[in-house]
């Protein structure tokens, strides 16, 4: 049984609530640091769980619930960010439910941005299992994919190796970061290859085959982003969902008078870090990724 306690009254001075599977999160955090710097933020690594892309969609929720429960009871959070794809795909509507007077943001594929974007009309999205099979994947794609050619890759494992790599860890089938985004990229490319070809379309001249626009839809993805850039090349533009996400939130703050102040001389904001398993791991990613020294408090949520 899920235990989700009543909603507290939130506050301007209550933090905001950011969770992830692991520490891909922190690519989401990195923007609301930016735009966000006066609020207090609860960052928790779900690592135990991780990586909620291989989990069963009622397996995601039950999760979500009780993460999101036990940040309001223990934190008092005033609005939470779900900085996870797949457990926004598969849980965001039971939270919304749950708690519907809970400012909540998730983070979702930009398929709307990259269909903009694209002067091929061919748009490459790598993302986990649990978001590329979801429902909320598949309305995305057909409300904002329009004349152009989405293709989905599943990075089975790629999100456990960006975040093994921080210690050093090899992945579980000993592929290495740089190899599996190879063999995801090389799926993209042989894709939209074919898929001119079916169509009698002259090939477009970039690193994979057609697609301009690639989409990161795993928060985890932007840290092989210099990698991944590499292999694609220049051509390529990538696309991370940090920063909409980091502007609907001030957005929503806003908007429920919640924001900690718009004063650009208030305080800069506290950062608590938590994770239900590998500390330090976290603690090692914030360093190494968003510059950021702080200490990481083990929790157990069950």
């Amino acid at each position: 049984m899920v235990n989700m306690p009543e909603l507290q009254p939130g506050n301007s001075r209550s933090p905001v609530g950011v969770f992830d599977s692991g520490v891909g999160g922190l690519s989401v955090l990195r923007q609301l640091l930016r735009h966000l710097p006066h609020e207090d933020m609860v960052y928790l690594a779900d690592s135990a769980w991780a990586p909620y892309g291989e989990r069963s969609p009622e397996q995601i929720e039950t999760r979500c619930l009780q993460i999101a429960g036990y940040l309001q009871q223990q934190h008092r959070i005033k609005a939470l960010v779900v900085a996870c794809n797949t457990a926004t795909s598969q849980a965001v509507q039971q939270l919304r439910n749950r708690w519907p007077q809970l400012p909540l943001v998730g983070v979702e594929p930009a398929i709307k941005p990259a269909v903009a974007l694209s002067r091929t009309g061919h748009v490459g999205i790598m993302a986990t299992r649990g978001t590329v099979q979801s429902a909320k994947f598949a309305r995305l794609v057909q409300d904002w994919g329009g004349a152009c050619r989405i293709h989905a890759q599943a990075c089975d494992g790629l999100a456990l190796a960006i975040e093994n790599a921080l210690d050093g860890w090899p992945n579980p089938d000993g592929q290495t970061v740089r190899s599996l985004c190879l063999r995801y990229t090389d799926a993209l490319r042989n894709d939209a290859i074919a898929a001119e070809q079916s169509a009698n379309q002259a090939g477009h001249a970039t690193g994979l085959g057609g697609i301009d626009v690639l989409v990161l839809g795993c928060t985890h993805y932007p840290f092989a982003g210099d990698l991944l850039q590499q292999i694609v090349g220049d051509a390529v533009q990538l696309l991370e969902p940090g920063e909409p996400v980091a502007r609907q939130t001030r957005r929503l703050l806003l908007q429920h008078g919640l924001l900690s102040s718009p004063t650009p001389d208030a305080r800069t904001g506290e950062l608590t870090l938590l994770a239900t398993s590998s500390p330090r791991r976290l603690q090692r990613a914030a360093s190494q990724w968003l510059g950021i020294s702080a200490a990481v408090t083990p929790i157990n949520i069950i």
